[in-house]
């Protein structure tokens, strides 16, 4: 994932989101050409993977590659959380 690029107002408002502890603050920046990376520290696999998990299926990506997902389940007007590709190999291949 590309660093973030920020400005110094939102660098505060991550300064202030890391004061209250809230994990909203987690992920990488770039600022004036540093990198930022700002992580929990000593986090199991599974909570960096539920992570990662969450945030793709909110912007719309398939949680397996990252690719968009364009097509949506006719029943829940919801995208799907596989890309065509990784829908073929995993979920029609369950069934």
């Amino acid at each position: 994932m590309e660093p973030t690029k920020v400005t110094i107002k939102k660098l505060e408002q991550v300064t202030d989101l890391l004061k209250e502890a809230d994990e909203s603050s987690i992920g990488t920046y770039l600022f004036k050409g540093l990198r930022i990376q700002i992580s929990k520290y000593r986090a199991s696999g599974s909570e960096r993977f539920a992570r990662l998990y969450h945030r793709r299926r909110e912007q719309g990506l398939c949680v397996v590659c990252g690719a968009k997902v364009t097509k949506k389940n006719p029943r829940t007007k919801k995208a799907y959380r596989l890309c065509e590709e990784h829908r073929d190999k995993i979920d029609k291949r369950a069934k």
